[in-house]
């Protein structure tokens, strides 16, 4: 599974989920076999080239049409704010599924 997170620094400890539209970095996340397997930090999102196969974002005020008209699966971190509390969240589903 890749992720993609919008976050405010490239560093992955000290980087935190942030609004769609106060991104500063996204964070591309590659799970694999119940954990992180990489995380690496990309200005733009179109300099992602791996195929994406969800986006969390902050809440569901967000908007995210731009996603899920690329089939894009979006995930709402409520309380997690770190990389690592979103995919600990992720791996438990703790994340709430956004559907409109």
């Amino acid at each position: 599974m890749n992720i993609i997170v919008p976050v405010n620094c490239n560093d992955q400890k000290e980087a935190n989920i942030t609004l769609l539209e106060e991104v500063k970095y996204w964070a591309y996340i590659e799970m694999g076999e119940g954990e992180m397997v990489k995380c690496d930090f990309h200005e733009n999102r179109d300099d992602i080239q791996d195929w994406v196969e969800c986006v969390v974002v902050k809440n569901d005020k967000e908007y995210v049409w731009p996603f899920m008209e690329e089939n894009i699966m979006v995930l709402v971190a409520p309380e997690q704010n770190t990389i690592e509390e979103i995919v600990s969240a992720y791996m438990f589903r703790e994340l709430h599924d956004l559907t409109v």
